[in-house]
């Protein structure tokens, strides 16, 4: 597949613009964004560890935080070392077949944690809306299938985004003004119409993270009208759990719709955009979880004194 893929265009590497081309720019973005990485990398980390390692930290809601903490690092992976050693090189160049496996592993990552995101909406609405069947319905059988689902989905979505754009014709120019290779920049490289493609992208795109939008928007507003019925103290804790969730979902999904469900026309703009949710959100995703989480902080503290 690698062969064709290769036959079919004339360019065999594509040079990132990346994020600035001034020099000095470049060197401050260099430190900020190395301290970002290492930040999204240990932050992360440390609630993979924790789960895994805490007698406390057993239910759904944790079960699913480890794995959005996993997805988070391998997410940021894809793309944020490459931008990171662009800052300090002149030619910033990427294989054809190294910006087709970045295109996959950005959609697959990303695809993932929307549905994440989703699932642990669907988790709280149980914990909250139906406590008395949560154990029964969030066993460890079902998140695990809802796991397997989530992994096959993120991959199914990546496969038609990366087939749609990997069998285009690129014979030249090559210059992407990105700092990683996405489906749009390769779009208005691509030497023939790529309209029908185009709106079979954002079609894919859009349907995802609408549809997954819309289920966790629902979930919340039930969620909101049953907590009326509860004690001040179980609403308070429902809403400190609820609004770690809200706040991550609104960080990650604003900037992806905006990025993928429109045709894209202003490609400088995508680029600021796509920092936010391929660094920032990994990056106080850990954060907002454990500040306002008391049983994960006091899970990281027992770990630290062992």
């Amino acid at each position: 597949q690698t062969i064709n893929m290769e036959n079919a265009s004339s360019v065999k590497e594509f040079i990132l613009l990346g994020l600035s081309e001034n020099q000095v720019i470049q060197k401050i973005c260099f430190v900020m964004f190395l301290f970002f990485y290492m930040i999204i990398m240990s932050g992360n980390l440390l609630i993979v560890v924790t789960v895994m390692n805490s007698q406390h930290l057993k239910s759904p809601m944790y079960f699913f935080l480890s794995y959005l903490s996993f997805v988070d690092i391998c997410y940021s992976s894809v793309t944020t070392p490459k931008m990171i050693a662009d800052f300090l090189i002149e030619n910033k160049t990427i294989s054809f077949v190294g910006c087709i496996m970045q295109l996959f592993g950005l959609h697959f990552f990303g695809c993932t944690e929307i549905f994440i995101l989703t699932v642990m909406a669907y988790d709280r609405y149980t914990a909250i809306c139906r406590p008395l069947h949560y154990t029964t319905l969030m066993t460890r059988r079902t998140c695990d299938r809802m796991l397997i689902c989530l992994w096959v989905g993120g991959f199914v979505h990546s496969m038609v985004q990366t087939l749609l754009t990997s069998f285009l014709p690129f014979c030249g120019p090559n210059k992407i003004d990105h700092f990683f290779c996405d489906v749009h920049p390769l779009l208005q490289l691509a030497c023939t119409d790529t309209y029908a493609v185009g709106i079979l992208v954002v079609a894919n795109s859009g349907m995802i993270t609408l549809s997954c939008f819309f289920i966790l928007v629902v979930s919340y507003i039930v969620i909101l009208v049953s907590l009326r019925r509860q004690t001040s103290e179980g609403r308070h804790k429902a809403l400190s759990t609820c609004g770690s969730h809200i706040t991550v979902v609104i960080l990650f999904f604003g900037p992806c719709t905006f990025s993928y469900i429109r045709p894209s026309s202003n490609l400088s703009e995508d680029k600021s955009v796509a920092v936010f949710y391929t660094v920032i959100t990994p990056m106080l995703n850990p954060l907002i979880y454990t500040l306002r989480n008391e049983e994960v902080k006091s899970a990281i503290k027992k770990l630290w004194s062992k």
